[in-house]
């Protein structure tokens, strides 16, 4: 009897060992130190973002998506990233996060939903944030832990992988792509002595 509770123990303890060190928590900044692009967050978080996202829930399953408008504003070391959601059930939200760049490569970040303050890290590549976040009361009014990275690839997409734990247990967690959003300009025609006003809302190619 003494040997199946021992072995149950070690059983239940190499699992919360793969769960931390085997896993998408157990990665660091220090992994990602000297690699490419340079995450610049008063570039790369700067003007108008869109963010195409799915939201899996604890069964792996997805359970929303959504688009978002993002815009991001700086003065100085200090900026602000507006955020503009519709989700796939037909709910919108907005949110707003406060960014402050610290000594190095850390920041701090806040906002109305958010616990006290969330620790940011730059390295490389990568952005690590670190929060508590209050959900709406219509899904559920909890807190969770968040692990937020974001990834910048080499054609200025960032990729975003967010997990949301309560009591340490994985309850949701989201994947998005976040890229700037395609400038237009007007286009003068040749021989109309004017210019083509449709252009003015025309995606660049």
């Amino acid at each position: 009897m003494k040997l199946i509770v021992v072995l149950l123990f070690a059983i239940l303890a190499l699992l919360a060992a793969k769960g931390r060190f085997l896993s998408f928590r157990s990665q660091s900044p220090a992994d990602y130190t000297g690699t490419g692009p340079t995450f610049q967050m008063k570039e790369n978080l700067n003007g108008e973002i869109l963010s195409e996202g799915l939201i899996y829930g604890p069964d792996g399953k997805m359970s929303n998506s959504f688009v978002a408008r993002m815009v991001g504003k700086w003065d100085g070391n200090t900026g602000t990233l507006s955020e503009f959601f519709t989700y796939s059930n037909g709910k919108t939200m907005t949110r707003k996060w406060y960014l402050k760049l610290g000594t190095g490569n850390t920041f701090i970040a806040t906002a109305d939903d958010i616990v006290g303050e969330g620790h940011g890290t730059i390295s490389g590549s990568t952005v690590k944030l670190t929060y508590r976040i209050i959900l709406p009361e219509d899904a559920g009014g909890h807190t969770l832990d968040v692990t937020d990275w974001m990834y910048l690839t080499e054609n200025g997409v960032i990729m975003n992988r967010s997990e949301m734990r309560k009591f340490g247990i994985k309850v949701a967690e989201l994947i998005a792509t976040m890229r700037p959003a395609p400038k237009t300009k007007a286009a003068h025609l040749n021989g109309t002595n004017g210019y083509d006003t449709a252009a003015e809302t025309r995606t660049l190619q």
